[in-house]
Parts: structure tokens; C-alpha cells; sequence
């Protein structure tokens, strides 16, 4: 299942959502989904994604230093109860605006 990327009609607001699995087979396509982007506000949609494991949580930092590290507007919203109890035990509720 892919990563579909949406660009917000003023062009200030990149969402990204995940479907299925987001794990390391998703590394290219995730990247590739900001790499080129100048990122003002980023929104990472975990709605349809049933798994997370160490890699994404890399892709996530990665992300992050991307948009500016401590400065980055990066929300990560409509996350399972499994993947939001990933996030919580890595600590990324402290690096990201979790919802």
C-alpha cells in the first residue's frame, strides 16, 4: 500500500499519509513524498496504517531534521491505539504534536 502525498491549495501545508505497513519498504516513497518540498507545516496521517516499527521511526526524524529539527511544524494525527503506544514508548509525543 503506497504513501499518498497531498499539497494544500495554498501550497503552505504538506499531508502525508500512510497505508498499511510503514516500515522500511516504505523508506523511498516516504522520502520521496518531502524530499523536493519546501515545508512550512507537515501532517503525517497514520490513519490507514496498521504497523510502525524502528525504521519509521527513523523516516519520522528524518522528516523532522528535514523541516527544521526543534523549529519543524510536523503533527502526526489519527493513529491506532497500537501505533500511538509506539510513539508514546519511543518519547516522539516530546518531538512531534501527537493527535
Amino acid at each position: 500500500m503506497p504513501v499518498v502525498t497531498e499539497v494544500s491549495p495554498d501550497g503552505r501545508k504538506l499531508t502525508i499519509s500512510v497505508k498499511g505497513r510503514f516500515d522500511f519498504a516504505k523508506h523511498q516513497e516516504f522520502r520521496q513524498s518531502y524530499e523536493d518540498k519546501a515545508l512550512s507545516a507537515v501532517v503525517v496521517d497514520l490513519k490507514d496504517a496498521t504497523y510502525l516499527d524502528s525504521s519509521a521511526l527513523g523516516m519520522l526524524l528524518l522528516l523532522r531534521d528535514h523541516a527544521g529539527g526543534d523549529d519543524s511544524d510536523i503533527r502526526v494525527v489519527n493513529s491506532n491505539t497500537d501505533v500511538r503506544k509506539i510513539l508514546a514508548i519511543s518519547n516522539f509525543d516530546k518531538l512531534f504534536d501527537i493527535s
